[in-house]
Parts: structure tokens; C-alpha cells; sequence
């Protein structure tokens, strides 16, 4: 060959799309492909092909395999003189690697290819069967099925057939396929065909006539005795049959296997027997099956065995299908299921996961069922069991929008084409997007993108899960907003009636007001009712996702109308990616935070990512400094405590805000998995903020009765959980009142002034407004409610040398200054710490008496008719078991311990395990008891609005508790459950630790 002609070649090569030209020549040099080597047409046509280096290797092996030279002539005069064969052949040989293999080792079976008849063009069951009548072992059902196969994939890669007809036709050779294996079985077992009636019923995307080139081919098997036959021996017969023929298709021989055949769908899954008699599948269906069980018999379809008893199956379950829609949690249920799949996705294939991962297949299809659940009850044009099918129909029905399902339709079909051409290329079962660029080229060409094939296909494949993505939720929601909108003439909506079944199915109590308050969003031309109508579809989704949906919407109305006309609060969720997802979780979780919401809604601007502070707690310094400014610029000490008060609302908002989005999680940052710091943080901002508030009230108070000065030093000790710390949403401030009358300042002066300070600090801090009142409770204090409000330190001194109880000892152990004068508060520690930490621990008189004191309080505190084992303070295992274990430690080992000298709990159980007086079991123990009923009680309060120390009994609050621990829709049993489990595990360490002798 002259170097001209070869590098003529060579180019030529090149542009008709050859990757390796050198390799090409010398294919085209060789014998095999003499006669034909200068047909310009057959370049053409290897240039038109996926890959047509892959189809020009494979085209010479297919030469080579010919038996003769009359067999290799009537090929390639074939392949040059007929195009139908030419594309055809070509086309699949550039396709498919696994299928070239095929005809390598059966050669002649490319005359399949050559039929061109209108029939031919879409192939039913019929055809298939006929294609495979002659097979009787499973190895001539392979090869036979490999040729049928090699007809569907020769007109998909030629685009005589789209993409659905593809799938419908692989299903149709399954359906052939599971019948010849079946006849194959029943002609191995004579006797056991004879014993029973079976029928296969395809379940899946073989059910839906949406198969893949390669899957998993589900099936469910129903068995009823043949006349006069016993059941018992029935039903062994069947299930010997049934596994039979499993094997026939899943096995591997020397042709390799077809697909699994996968029973697994059935009641039990692989636990349930293989085959069941229908009065058994319809007893377990009416009693035992689970919502997606339901959602999978939409593609229940007989297709193999006895047509009767598949009929009847199928009559006899779809009525119960069509009621799944009404099941508590149904949505929840479904939507859970699909979060689940994403779940166990491998971080490492999400990405590429083309069936499973965001905006993938998976998104589409659920959603299509999800609809077709709710509303097919009433409309049985949308009971398809294809997904385009039934998207069509819920689009003409206007139960989505026309453009949503037009654009779905298109991705749709466009991921699919995706999902066929890369199983083709080896016949195996993916779903993964190839790496290697020249898969990916190969990929993008099968697809018809040639410019470019691999920068065209990343992007179009991108583009399409981006908009399954969008659509694929708000598919659900953006029609109820049409159906109180105005449409243009001819648009199709949602019927009243099919609005009320959607609002019921997510879970409304009251579809009724839902509709109202849409309306009321969404109407309208101005820009607001343009930005709600564009949001609306997303929020309510979030609130579906919640206990109390209605809830929800009403109060996102509430805060819309108060709002609706600032330009940032729109702005704020439109464009800021968080505000919104946060404002729906804020606004569905319980009544607290839209209450404090409600009161001054502009803290809405702190759930977005912007300059309002975000969602983080803030420190204690700044927070003071904020609330002491304010309060030095009131006209007097009712404006300044308001002021105090209201930093303090807008703070408690804040804080709860962030628990709700820690403890839900959004989108993009999953839940909080440490719920010790969920806990903890609350905890510390709650604190901190009364303490702040305390601060400003003292300074506001003094500022207007006194001047800069009191007459007498005054500082407010924290207790309790205050001085621990540990403050929740619904904690009053525990506190003591020390003061200390200035030089030659009389006594009776002093206390005068102090007890004025607090009796006016707990008036402004209690009036009636618009910001939650906050309550000192000074119960703790020498001699209890009997005793004076304020002592001097003096006082305090002498009370504690001469009267004090070993109980005031243990409640001096969480006490720490809050508010006021720094040296007072610093002496009156230095007071209090010998009680606290006694230099010879306790003695056993001591010891008794704390535990007698525990079990009064047990006895006389506890609510007459609430359930001990669901207390969280008084109830075993609870608070009080775990801080008085904790306090006794404390009191017997401070005095050699310096890390139990704290007045967190907590801390306290960290630093025992660290000087070995508790196990780190144990310890685990307690704590999780502990951070368990503390977020419980946060619960309560978020929740029902109201401090509770036991779970609510109305079913949504306990639901609402149950999401904020991390429980899904209709799990609320489980959670208490597991709370029992926790406490019981708890209360037994306690036994152990606070009543034994050697503690």
C-alpha cells in the first residue's frame, strides 16, 4: 500500500468517526473484507454506527465464524446490497459487544436481522413465541432468546422503535421466555404439572412493560390444586415447578444466563413461602402488607401458566390497591421508602447512579405511582401499570401540570435510552454511568450526539436529572395551587374532590381550610402571589413531611400576611437556599417557636444564610452587652425590661429554630447524629439568654429606682438546671438573691432596696405582652418559701454553719453566679463550696437521708395518674435518678476529685469516669437516659407550647414528639418503646449505684 493511499485512508477513517484509524486499515486490508474494501457505502455505514471500531472488529469476526465461502458471500452481497440488513447489522455490532459475541458463535444468526416486514416492526408475544418454540433444554432457550433479543436491539439502535416500544417489546420476549422456561419445567415434571394450577404474575418493569435489556425479571407465583388434587401436595408440585423454572432462566450454561428471575416482591419476601394459594395472598394483603407492597402490585400482570387463576389474582388484589392511598402515613410511608434507596446508595456511585440517585429514574417513577395511588382510586384511566403511560394519563387528567409532565416524559425517556445503550454494550445489569471517555463516546453517538458525543452527553444528561429533580416533588403539590388558580381556557386542573384526596393523602387534617389558605397565597397578579405560587409547591412538601401539615400552612399564611409587602422577606426565600426549607420545618414542628414567631415575625430573617445572625446560638458576652445597651437607654425600668424581654424572644426563637433544623435536618445536612450536643447547645443558649435577661432587668431596675448605685451590693446566684446549665425552653430561673449593704449604709436600708430589686424584677419580668414571661422561683433558699426572699451573705453564712440540711448541701452542688456583683457572687461561692464539697465526704446518716428524700419525692410527687415509666423527671431512669446517682457521687468524691467540682451533669458523669468510680458502660448508660429525657421535655415545649415533664396522649403531638427524635411517620410506638428500653437500662445502674451500701 502507497503511503499516499494509506494516509488517505487514514483520514477517511477519521472523519467517518474512527478512533484507532491504523487499527481500521488493517481490518479493512484483510482477506475477509476484500471484495468490499473499497465500498464507499460501507464506510458510510460503519461511520453511522455507536462505536465503528466496535463494529467494524466485530463485522470481521462475523466474516471469519462463516461456515464457507458461499455462506461469507451471501453476507457480504447482503450487506452491500440491502440497507434495511446493512443498518440494521451494523448498528448492533457498534452497539453491543456481548451481542457481536452472540453472532461470532452462532453465524448465522444474522438472517434474523434480515426480515423487514410492517409485523417486524413491532414485535408482540406472539412473535417471541414462535422465536422460541423450538427451544427444549436451557441452553437452546438461550440461544434462541439471544436472537429475538438481537431483533429488539437491531430496530432500537436503527430508531424504527423509540424507547417505551423497546421496553415494552423486551418485556413481550420475557413473557415468552418465562412461558417456554415454564413448559420446559412442566415437561421435565409431568406429574407435578398435572397435580396443580400455576400462574406467573410479572410484577415490576416486566409487569409495566417497561423492561430493560437486562434485569431482574420479577415475578409472584399463585397456585390452586387441580381437580380432586390434595392442596398440601398442591402446592409442592407448584413450588417445585416455580423454582424450576427460576433456574431455567437464571442458571448459568455455556451461553451464559438470560436474567434472574427474582420472587422476592412476594408476601414475607424470601422469608414467605414461594408459592401460595390466592385466598393466602389475599389474607396476607388484607392484613399484614406493608404500603409499598401495595404501590408494587400496580404492575401485578399474569403473563405465564394458567390465564384463569392469573386473571382471578389480579381481580381479586386490585381493589386493595386502590385503597392504599387511604392507610395512615401513606405518603410518608412512600417518600421515606425512596429516601431509603438513596440512602444506601455508596457515596462513591451517587453520582453516576442513573436508576437511583437525585433526578434519576427512580424519582420519576415513584412519583408517578405516588399519584396514581392517590388519585386512581376514582379514576381508572391512570391505572397503568408503565410509567409513561400513566404520566400521560395524569397529565390529560390535570392531576400534573401539562408542561411538568411533558418535560418529565422527555427526561424520562432520555435517562432510559441512557440506561439501554450502556446494558447493551455487555449485556449486564447497571445502572451506572461509564467513566472511560471512550464508553462515554460510544454512549453519547448511540444517542445521536455526534459533534461532541461525550461534552453533549454529560451535559444533556445532567440537564435532564436537573429537571426530574425540580419536578419530581412539586409533581405532587404545584397542581393543588392550579386548582384554586386561574388557568388558561382549556388547561385541565384538579377536580375539587381530586384537590381534597391529594391534601388527604399528605396527610391534612382539614383539606378544606388547606384549599382556603392556597388560595388566599396564591391568587392574585401581584409579585408576591407570583413568588408564593413559584415556592408553594416546595413548602408543601416540608410540611408533609411533618406531624401536622395543616399547621404548617397556616402559620406560613399568617407570617405571609404579616410580611408579604417587606421586599426582603420574599427576596430572603427565593434566593437564600436555607430560609425557606428552615421557615417549613420552623413552622410545622409545634406551636413554641411560630409563636414566637408570630409575635415579631421579622426574626424570620435569621433562618436565612445571610446577615441575620444565622441560626447560632450567640454568646453569652454579646447577648448581655446587647440587653444591658438597651436597657441603659430606657426611659425607665419597664421600658428597659421589655427591651430585655424582647431580645430575649427573638433569641428563644432562634434557638429553637436551630433545634428544630438540627433535629428534622434539610436537604442538604442530614439530622444531627449527637444528640448529647443537641442538648447541650440548647441548654447553654437557654442559659445564658436568662442570664443575660436577669442582667439587663437587674441594671433597668436599679437604673431607675437608684441611680447608678444600689445602696447595697447585689448579685443572683443561678440553681438548679439555671446553674447547671441545662435550662430548657420550658425551665423557670431557679435562683438565690445575696446582697451586701454598701459602707454606712444601714442594714434595714439595704434589705429594703433588695428586696424592692427583686420584688420589681419579678413584676416587669412577668407582665403581661407580647414576649414569654420569665419566672424566678427562689423555692431553693434557706428555709424554702418560709424564709426571706434576699439574705445577706452574713445571713447566709450563719444560716448554713448552724441550720443547714444535707438537702441544701446537694442543691448547692449546681449553683453558680448569674447576674450582678462579680466579687459578692465570688465570696458567696467561696461560702458555699465546704457544703458543697465536704472535706470528709458524706457520712452514712447523710447517705440515707438523701435516699429517703429521693424516695418521698418519687412517692409524693409524682402526677396521680401519669405512668411512671414515661416521666422524664420523676419516672425510673429519668432525670432524677441519673442527677441524684450523679450528686451523691459528687458529694462523697469532690473533695479529692476537683473534675466532679462542676455544675453540669453531664460533666460530672464524664469526669467519675475518669477517676474510676464509674465503668464507661455505665456511664454510656446514664448519659444517653439523661440527654434522652432532656430532649424529650425540649420536645414537649416545641411542641404543645407548654412545659410537660411526660409524653402528650393527643396522637399529633406524640407524632410531632416523635419526628423531633428522629421518628419517622407512624413510629410513635417505637419511640416510646425505646425510651422505656433506655430508662429500664438506666434505672437498673442506678440501684446499683445510688442504693447500694458501698457507693
Amino acid at each position: 500500500m502507497t503511503p499516499g493511499r494509506r494516509s488517505s485512508t487514514f483520514t477517511r477513517l477519521l472523519r467517518h468517526g474512527f478512533t484507532d484509524p491504523s487499527a481500521a486499515e488493517r481490518l479493512l486490508d484483510s482477506t475477509e473484507l476484500a471484495p468490499v474494501r473499497d465500498d464507499p457505502v460501507l464506510l458510510e455505514a460503519l461511520g453511522a454506527t455507536a462505536d465503528p471500531d466496535l463494529a467494524l472488529h466485530g463485522l470481521v469476526r462475523l466474516l471469519e465464524a462463516q461456515p464457507g465461502p458461499t455462506a461469507h458471500r451471501e453476507l457480504l452481497d447482503t450487506l452491500t446490497a440491502a440497507k434495511p440488513l446493512r443498518d440494521r447489522l451494523l448498528g448492533v455490532l457498534g452497539a453491543s459487544a456481548a451481542l457481536a459475541d452472540h453472532l461470532a458463535r452462532h453465524p448465522s444468526d444474522w438472517q434474523a436481522l434480515v426480515t423487514y416486514e410492517p409485523r417486524d416492526l413491532h414485535r408482540g408475544v406472539e412473535e417471541f413465541e414462535r422465536g422460541l418454540a423450538e427451544a427444549t433444554d436451557p441452553v437452546s432457550l438461550r440461544v434462541a432468546y439471544r436472537r429475538c433479543l438481537l431483533s429488539i436491539a437491531a430496530r432500537d439502535v436503527c430508531g424504527t422503535i423509540d424507547v417505551a416500544e423497546t421496553a415494552a417489546e423486551l418485556a413481550d420476549l420475557a413473557t415468552a421466555t418465562l412461558r417456554a422456561a415454564l413448559a420446559i419445567a412442566a415437561a421435565a415434571a409431568p406429574a407435578d404439572a398435572a397435580a396443580c394450577r400455576l400462574a406467573v404474575i410479572a410484577m415490576g418493569k416486566c409487569g409495566g412493560h417497561e423492561l430493560n435489556y437486562v434485569s431482574d425479571v420479577d415475578v409472584i407465583f399463585v397456585a390452586e390444586a387441580a381437580e380432586g388434587a390434595d392442596e398440601g401436595k398442591a402446592l409442592k408440585s407448584a413450588t417445585k415447578l416455580a423454582s424450576h423454572m427460576m433456574r431455567i432462566c437464571s442458571e448459568s450454561t455455556i451461553e451464559g444466563s438470560i436474567w434472574p428471575v427474582d420472587a422476592n416482591l412476594r408476601p414475607e419476601g424470601r422469608n414467605g413461602p414461594l408459592v401460595r394459594t390466592l385466598s393466602s395472598h389475599l389474607a396476607y394483603y388484607q392484613r399484614w402488607a406493608k404500603t409499598w407492597e401495595f404501590q408494587a402490585l400496580l404492575k401485578a400482570r399474569p403473563v405465564a401458566g394458567d390465564a384463569d387463576l392469573g386473571r382471578a389474582y389480579v381481580e381479586a388484589l386490585e381493589p386493595l390497591v386502590w385503597k392504599a392511598a387511604e392507610r395512615e402515613n401513606f405518603v410518608a410511608d412512600v417518600q421515606k421508602m425512596r429516601r431509603r434507596v438513596v440512602e444506601n446508595i455508596p457515596a462513591a456511585e451517587i453520582e453516576r447512579e442513573l436508576k437511583l440517585g437525585p433526578g434519576g429514574l427512580r424519582d420519576v417513577e415513584f412519583a408517578v405511582q405516588l399519584l396514581q395511588l392517590v388519585h386512581g382510586r376514582t379514576d381508572p384511566s391512570l391505572r397503568s401499570g408503565s410509567t409513561l403511560g400513566a404520566l400521560q394519563a395524569l397529565a390529560a387528567g390535570g392531576y400534573v401540570g401539562r408542561e411538568d409532565g411533558a418535560r418529565l416524559d422527555e427526561a424520562y425517556r432520555f435517562l432510559r435510552s441512557m440506561e439501554h445503550r450502556i446494558q447493551l454494550y455487555r449485556l449486564r445489569r447497571t445502572h451506572l454511568v461509564p467513566e472511560a471517555e471512550a464508553d462515554q463516546r460510544r454512549l453519547g453517538r448511540s444517542l445521536g450526539l455526534r459533534a461532541d458525543p461525550v461534552a453533549e452527553l454529560n451535559r444533556e444528561w445532567k440537564r435532564h436529572t436537573g429537571v426530574v429533580r425540580r419536578l419530581h416533588e412539586k409533581l405532587f403539590y404545584r397542581p393543588l395551587l392550579d386548582a384554586v388558580a386561574q388557568l388558561a381556557p382549556g388547561e385541565a386542573r384538579l377536580s375539587p374532590e381530586a384537590a381534597r384526596e391529594r391534601l388527604v393523602a399528605l396527610g391534612y387534617a382539614d383539606p378544606a381550610a388547606a384549599l382556603r389558605h392556597l388560595e388566599a397565597l396564591a391568587s392574585g397578579v401581584t409579585r408576591k402571589a407570583a413568588i408564593q405560587r413559584t415556592l408553594l409547591p416546595v413548602l408543601l412538601g416540608w410540611f408533609a413531611d411533618s406531624a401536622d401539615p395543616d399547621a404548617g400552612l397556616l402559620n406560613f399564611r399568617k407570617v405571609s400576611d404579616a410580611l408579604g409587602k417587606t421586599p426582603w422577606y420574599l427576596r430572603l426565600l427565593r434566593d437564600e437556599g436555607a430560609a425557606a426549607e428552615n421557615l417549613a420545618r420552623v413552622l410545622s414542628a409545634g406551636r413554641l417557636a411560630p409563636d414566637l414567631l408570630m409575635r415579631a415575625p421579622e426574626a424570620v430573617a435569621l433562618l436565612g444564610d445571610g446577615d441575620g445572625g444565622g441560626l447560632e446560638p450567640r454568646e453569652r458576652a454579646p447577648l448581655e452587652q446587647e440587653i444591658l445597651a438597651a436597657a441603659g437607654r430606657a426611659e425607665n425600668a419597664e421600658q428597659g425590661v421589655t427591651a430585655a424581654r424582647g431580645v430575649r424572644r427573638r433569641e428563644l426563637f432562634r434557638t429553637a429554630a436551630a433545634d428544630i433544623v438540627g433535629s428534622y435536618g434539610t436537604e442538604t445536612s442530614p439530622a444531627e447524629a449527637d444528640q448529647g450536643a443537641l442538648v447541650d447547645r440548647v441548654g447553654a443558649a437557654v442559659s445564658d439568654l436568662t442570664a443575660a435577661t436577669l442582667a439587663g432587668a437587674l441594671r433597668a431596675v436599679v437604673r431607675d429606682g437608684w441611680g447608678d448605685t444600689l445602696p447595697t451590693r447585689f448579685a443572683i446566684i443561678g440553681m438548679g438546671r439555671f446553674g447547671g446549665h441545662e435550662l430548657g425552653y420550658g425551665s423557670d430561673a431557679d435562683v438565690l438573691f445575696v446582697h451586701e449593704p454598701r459602707d454606712g449604709v444601714a442594714e434595714q436600708e439595704a434589705a429594703a432596696a433588695a428586696n424592692k430589686v427583686v420584688a420589681e424584677m419579678h413584676r416587669l419580668l412577668q407582665l403581661p405582652s407580647a414576649d414569654p414571661p420569665l419566672l424566678i422561683d427562689a423555692d431553693l433558699r434557706p428555709e424554702g418559701k418560709s424564709g426571706p426572699l434576699v439574705r445577706t451573705l452574713k445571713s447566709y453564712e450563719a444560716y448554713y454553719r448552724r441550720w443547714s440540711l444535707v438537702w441544701e448541701s446537694q442543691a448547692l452542688l449546681r449553683s453558680e453566679p448569674v447576674a450582678g456583683d462579680e466579687d459578692l457572687a465570688r465570696r458567696f461561692t467561696e461560702l458555699i463550696d465546704p457544703l458543697r464539697y465536704p472535706q470528709r465526704g458524706l457520712d452514712e446518716e447523710a447517705v440515707r437521708e438523701i435516699r429517703r428524700l429521693k424516695a418521698r419525692m418519687e412517692s409524693e410527687r409524682l402526677p396521680r395518674g401519669a405512668d411512671p415509666r414515661l416521666h422524664t423527671k420523676l419516672g425510673p431512669g429519668g432525670l432524677s435518678d441519673v442527677e441524684w446517682t450523679v450528686q451523691l457521687l459528687q458529694m462523697r468524691h469532690a473533695r479529692r476529685e476537683p473534675g466532679l467540682r462542676t455544675t453540669r451533669t453531664r460533666e460530672a458523669l464524664a469526669a467519675a469516669r475518669e477517676a474510676g468510680l464509674l465503668s464507661a458502660e455505665d456511664t454510656a448508660v446514664l448519659d444517653e437516659a439523661w440527654v434522652l429525657a432532656t430532649r424529650v421535655r425540649n420536645a414537649v415545649m416545641l411542641v404543645r407550647g407548654r412545659a410537660g415533664d411526660t409524653f402528650p396522649t393527643e396522637p399529633r403531638e406524640l407524632s410531632a414528639v416523635g419526628r423531633y427524635l428522629g421518628y419517622g411517620a407512624g413510629h410513635a410506638g417505637d419511640m416510646l418503646d425505646a425510651y422505656r428500653r433506655t430508662t429500664r437500662r438506666a434505672r437498673a445502674v442506678v440501684e446499683e449505684l445510688f442504693y447500694a451500701d458501698g457507693t
